[in-house]
């Protein structure tokens, strides 16, 4: 994996599991800084390709080329927390000591000021989740990517985090690779949405709207139409209009 300021490239990626072939030569360029969220069904590749780009996808076969920024964070569906370490021991995990007070900073800028003695098994999901956010700022990302991160929590914790992961983003700017199943996420936090069908790209979507956004918003509901179409349910929304009446 080479080295590239602050944005993200990837040519002619192809990744594998011996005879199936999960991503079929994959080109993707993100500027620096841009916020973008990856939908696909269960199987697309949409996990692959993160890893990928991570550059710990160790076991898997494959080819291309991808240049990423030096300063690559990671936040996974579950916090990944040690259950042994306090919340800053876990936050600081793999930086040297001198960093605690960045870690610290941290810690605070995601809600959990006071809580860095904690153990994991004292926080909710939520604030689990918040922790890992953490210890992806503490790294100071210049690319940071997010595999599913809310998606093990309640609805209305979901929200506070969007919220939270938007204001981090806008603060810190870092490039933004979410992976989603959630369609509503994707445009409510994204300012581009990809859609990964079958180990390729099949849209590539702007969406052209200031933030903060709300789920009320009428003109998301253009965005979400074609992504829905895109991923084969476009038949969704008369289906639930017929059954709310």
């Amino acid at each position: 994996m080479a080295a590239h300021v602050g944005g993200l490239t990837v040519r002619a990626l192809t990744r594998g599991f011996g005879a199936r072939t999960v991503l079929h030569d994959v080109d993707l360029e993100i500027p620096r800084g841009q916020f973008v969220a990856l939908v696909g069904r269960s199987g697309s590749g949409k996990s692959t390709l993160l890893r990928a780009i991570a550059g710990i996808d160790f076991e898997v076969e494959g080819s291309g080329r991808i240049e990423a920024p030096e300063r690559v964070s990671v936040v996974f569906q579950d916090s990944r927390l040690l259950p042994w370490r306090r919340v800053l021991a876990n936050v600081l995990l793999g930086l040297p000591r001198q960093a605690a007070d960045r870690a610290r900073a941290a810690i605070a800028e995601v809600g959990l000021a006071g809580r860095e003695d904690a153990w994991p098994n004292q926080l909710s999901g939520g604030e689990a989740q918040r922790a890992a956010l953490a210890r992806s700022l503490a790294r100071e990302p210049e690319l940071l990517l997010a595999d599913e991160p809310f998606g093990a929590l309640d609805a209305l914790t979901r929200i506070k985090m969007h919220t939270l992961l938007r204001e981090l983003w806008e603060r810190h700017r870092p490039t933004v690779l979410l992976v989603t199943h959630d369609v509503d996420e994707a445009v409510l936090l994204a300012d581009r949405v990809l859609v990964l069908e079958e180990g390729r790209f099949s849209l590539d979507l702007p969406i052209d709207l200031p933030h903060p956004r709300s789920a009320r918003d009428e003109r998301l509901a253009g965005y979400r139409d074609r992504l829905l179409t895109a991923l084969g349910v476009e038949q969704a929304q008369p289906v639930l209009e017929e059954v709310a009446s």
